[in-house]
């Protein structure tokens, strides 16, 4: 089993462990209950420029620890102040070191739309997410058939929110257009090895529309990286471990929005 099999099936056993104490009909009730979005996500990642969805990360499995402090609200300001078109939060507890709870304070701390960065495995998460404060959620196309694809794509669509839909080949930016998504994002990493191909979003950038948002994800560690992704015409690039690395998180990415 490759590791991003093994976190699909630990997330469902947590899943599984949240329903004993939040139930689904509570879930869905609760996220129903608030007013449907208006997709501020999609809006934020449009223009002319290249626009950054910024990651607030403790940690990665290809990375283990990143950030030994993490004050993730003060990142998110910093983040803000300096630019960033979105937020990434992780939620995911084992490998990534995520918490609900970050997601839930920062996207009350700043304007900026937030996307729950988690393995959507289950539709119960999308509900929560919603609740949560989320703008968008992340599906993956290798942990999803067609039909579970399309069928999350609809809630989150009920609910107003939008979708990343990550893909890694040809076949899967495919399904992604197929059901309608409409931000398509080409992950650099594999997720089933770690190893990273930054040639990759730009090989599939011209599979994917103009009228549909292309996001580069992973990999992104200098600004001669955002110039070749600027110059593949990605509509966004999702930065994390580099932003939380650097002593000058704002810094560096008002130096990247530059180029």
């Amino acid at each position: 089993m490759d590791i991003l099999q093994t976190i699909a099936q630990r997330t469902c056993e947590r899943v599984a462990e949240e329903t004993k104490v939040f139930s689904r009909a509570e879930a869905k009730r609760a996220a129903l209950s608030l007013p449907k979005g208006d997709f501020p996500f999609e809006r934020s990642l449009q223009g002319e420029e290249l626009s950054f969805l910024c990651e607030v990360k403790r940690a990665s499995p290809s990375k283990g620890l990143i950030a030994k402090e993490f004050p993730y609200l003060q990142i998110a300001s910093e983040y803000e102040c300096a630019g960033a078109s979105a937020l990434s939060v992780l939620t995911e507890p084992v490998w990534f070191l995520g918490k609900d709870e970050y997601l839930a304070q920062i996207s009350s701390a700043v304007s900026l739309p937030c996307l729950r960065k988690d393995f959507t495995v289950d539709e119960y998460m999308i509900y929560r997410a919603k609740s949560l404060g989320a703008k968008a959620i992340l599906l993956i196309c290798s942990l999803l058939e067609e039909g579970k694809l399309r069928d999350f794509f609809g809630i989150a669509e009920n609910l107003g929110l939008s979708c990343l839909i990550e893909a890694h080949d040809e076949e899967e930016i495919e399904r992604a257009l197929k059901i309608g998504g409409r931000v398509i994002g080409v992950n650099n990493r594999n997720l089933k090895n770690f190893t990273v191909d930054f040639s990759n979003a730009e090989r599939l950038r011209s599979l994917v529309p103009k009228d549909r948002l292309f996001v580069a994800e992973s990999g992104v560690k200098s600004i001669e990286d955002v110039r070749a992704l600027k110059a593949a015409k990605a509509n966004a690039v999702l930065v994390g471990e580099a932003l939380m690395r650097s002593p000058d998180r704002g810094k560096l990415l008002a130096e990247w929005r530059r180029v």
